[in-house]
């Protein structure tokens, strides 16, 4: 019973309080000022003040200071707004040579040397795809899917030099050897 009436004044506290907040609100409402008030705008500023000696506005001498003025010249230059990204997969794109023979078609890591001649005329191997079908190279022949060239072809081993990029766009060369079967 005690606490209903200890409930019931906090009650009543807080209504009385919420009445006079209520109440305040109202007579502030009824005595605000209906009426607007408008204000002109500023003059505007002279921003071209009149030059003492010619008695022009300094606009002239504006524009005298304006032919002096650098003028960028985009010529030779890289543009600053092209990503890099692009740039390298177009060059990328424009290098890559379309296959002409069976072998740039196939991976090198598909291709197995059996067979090497040296000869007074030249150097020849032969290389067996995963097919089993034998294809005859010499030093010049493209071959492997990454534009390699048959470079340098030895007693032991056929030397094949793949092109690439690296992260800075300069040109290297990765030599990759493929050596006879026996020989490993």
């Amino acid at each position: 019973m005690r606490m209903l009436k200890r409930l019931g004044k906090k009650g009543r506290g807080s209504s009385l309080l919420l009445g006079f907040v209520l109440v305040f609100f109202v007579f502030e409402m009824a005595l605000a000022s209906q009426e607007v008030i408008y204000k002109e705008p500023r003059p505007p500023k002279n921003i071209f003040e009149e030059d003492k000696e010619s008695g022009k506005p300094e606009e002239a001498v504006g524009e005298r200071k304006k032919e002096i003025t650098y003028i960028y010249d985009p010529t030779g230059k890289t543009d600053p707004f092209k990503s890099f990204i692009a740039i390298q997969e177009e060059m990328e794109e424009k290098k890559k040579r379309k296959p002409r023979t069976y072998l740039e078609t196939v991976d090198l890591s598909q291709l197995e040397l059996s067979v090497i001649i040296t000869s007074s005329k030249g150097n020849w191997a032969m290389v067996r795809d995963s097919k089993g079908l034998g294809h005859v190279i010499k030093k010049g022949t493209y071959i492997g899917t990454n534009g390699g060239i048959v470079h340098d072809i030895t007693d032991k081993a056929v030397i094949i030099r793949e092109e690439y990029r690296d992260f800075r766009g300069r040109k290297k060369f990765k030599d990759i050897p493929k050596s006879l079967p026996s020989l490993r």
